[in-house]
């Protein structure tokens, strides 16, 4: 790309298309042209920045300034201003707040906030995602030339071993521990699959990393593709994902005519390719041997397991399951090394990790902070504090699928180890903040109802259980519970946990346990008392029996 006097950026995520992005760049473009100044500026379109309460959104870099929302009337006039005249553009800045999901050189330039450290994100919001000479320009691609033309196979796995790279899907399993199984099983074929069916309510961040990077995600599973001796792979993308998917595939087309996928690669004699899958609107399927049967063209359900994917997976074949954050964090390791990227995080969780913040604090989005941070730090400096008059309760971790963080832990170090110490999980990045008008059965119970709807039903004890759970704290919502029903609970939740086959009913037992052990007297206050401490509970089915 050649140096230019400006560079605008305009959001181009699915609600920004909506409300007219497209219209507004080819305006922009169309005024540029006009005036005369096509050398002197530069445009693109960027994925999601972050910030949807202004949108669509426009960014003239160098001087960091964010107009929004703006609409297709609007461009002649802020061109005319800022680009021409070098001068605001009166009454088309966004209103005054930070970003959430900062761009690189913007949080540097404002300066206003602890600058987060983009690994994951580094291009996106940045880059034009559809232009692959734009992510070349950022250093894409350089890892992958590096492993093909400088490291063997075993040394790539070394690498990522050494980084201490932990899956960013919630279960935080070693990545090249399971690298290193898929490598040392014999098979004439083995597979590489991206799991991008993210279908955790509340979190959108490999969606923001698709739509803004799509690159980055076949960059490093063609890494990941050499150093398991694998030729093949997959992306399962979430249907809804329509955006996504377009973008991945004009990226995957791009490759292919300059020979970053398919037959030897870089001249190494290295050959892969990557195929798109569709989902079908399965939350099931985020389940990685689910995932599996889906792609097969069979209905989604989990297996048993062992064996398990690394031995047997696709096709029976030896298949690496990578989440898409896991996998944007491969080329980085393997272009700075593994030593460069363990000075982020925490010892046994290095690196930094993705959030979406969601719920009762006064700015929402997505942020990339490292490892080890807290919630505490979370809600003051990101989510700018809770919203006025209210007080933080608790949170939820990682969509349905999470734990109940209480107010007790906010100052606990959320990295995988410690929380786990705590008693509680990190999840796949959702942060739902809520104050204290939430109730925890009222949460409780959507949250069984959401899990009883996705339940493949494939086993007795998750079908059952969290359809039992759910009618156990619906009546203790509607006044009518009982005390024995508390210990019910307790038993249907170590059911769901011990004897489900897959982490979908193992997961759905977490919020029983959550709320019966941090906030067991608001509970026990819906039986005893027949009231709902925070009015949240209609107390209905008490009414109606006492009339």
């Amino acid at each position: 790309m050649k140096p230019v006097r400006s560079m605008v950026l305009v959001s181009s995520d699915p609600e920004s298309i909506q409300k007219g992005a497209q219209e507004v760049f080819q305006r922009l473009q169309q005024e540029v042209q006009a005036f005369g100044l096509e050398e002197e500026i530069a445009a693109a379109m960027v994925g999601d920045v972050g910030r949807h309460d202004a949108i669509p959104l426009l960014i003239v870099y160098p001087e960091a300034v964010i107009y929004g929302p703006v609409k297709p009337d609007d461009v002649r006039f802020l061109v005319e201003e800022h680009l021409l005249k070098g001068r605001i553009a009166a009454g088309l800045q966004a209103p005054a707040r930070e970003l959430s999901g900062r761009i690189a050189w913007l949080s540097a330039r404002k300066g206003t906030l602890p600058a987060e450290q983009r690994i994951v994100l580094e291009r996106a919001g940045l880059i034009d995602p559809e232009d692959i000479e734009d992510y070349i320009a950022h250093n894409g691609y350089e890892a992958v030339g590096r492993a093909l033309s400088e490291m063997t196979p075993a040394e790539v796995i070394e690498e990522i071993t050494r980084s201490g790279l932990r899956g960013r899907g919630g279960a935080g399993f070693p990545t090249g521990t399971k690298w290193r199984f898929v490598a040392k099983t014999q098979s004439d074929t083995k597979y590489i699959i991206c799991n991008a069916d993210e279908s955790e309510p509340g979190t959108f961040k490999d969606r923001l990393i698709l739509e803004g990077d799509p690159h980055s995600i076949i960059e490093a599973m063609t890494l990941a593709g050499y150093a398991v001796g694998a030729h093949e792979g997959y992306i399962y993308v979430r249907g809804e994902y329509g955006l996504a998917q377009e973008r991945l595939g004009k990226a995957i087309q791009q490759a292919r005519q300059m020979g970053f996928l398919g037959e030897d690669i870089f001249g190494s004699g290295f050959a892969f390719d990557i195929h798109i899958h569709s989902g079908a609107g399965a939350y099931i399927c985020g389940e990685e041997t689910a995932l599996i049967e889906s792609i097969e063209g069979k209905r989604g359900e989990p297996r048993s397991r062992p064996p398990f994917p690394t031995t047997y997976g696709l096709w029976g074949k030896p298949t690496v399951v990578n989440n898409v954050e896991t996998l944007a964090n491969v080329p980085p390791i393997i272009r700075n090394g593994a030593a460069w990227y363990r000075r982020f995080g925490t010892s046994s969780s290095p690196g930094t990790k993705v959030y979406t913040v969601l719920g009762s604090v006064n700015v929402t989005g997505l942020i990339e902070v490292p490892m080890g941070i807290t919630l505490r730090e979370v809600i003051a400096i990101y989510g700018k504090g809770m919203k006025r008059g209210t007080s933080f309760k608790l949170a939820q971790t990682g969509g349905s699928s999470g734990s109940i963080i209480p107010a007790s832990l906010q100052d606990t170090p959320m990295d995988f180890d410690s929380f786990a110490r705590a008693g509680v999980s990190l999840g796949s990045g959702a942060l739902l903040i809520c104050n204290d008008d939430t109730c925890v059965v009222d949460l409780a119970t959507v949250l069984l109802n959401f899990f009883r709807g996705e339940s493949c039903g494939k086993c007795t004890p998750c079908r059952i259980g969290t359809e039992r759970t759910h009618q156990i704290l619906t009546n203790l919502s509607e006044g009518i519970g009982k005390l024995s029903d508390l210990d019910d609970l307790l038993v249907l939740a170590d059911g769901l946990n011990q004897l489900s086959n897959c982490g979908l009913g193992q997961t759905a037992a977490a919020p029983i346990r959550d709320i019966l052990k941090h906030f067991r007297a608001e509970v026990e206050a819906h039986v005893r008392l027949k009231v709902c401490p925070t009015g949240v509970c209609s107390m209905s089915g008490r009414q109606a029996k006492a009339a």
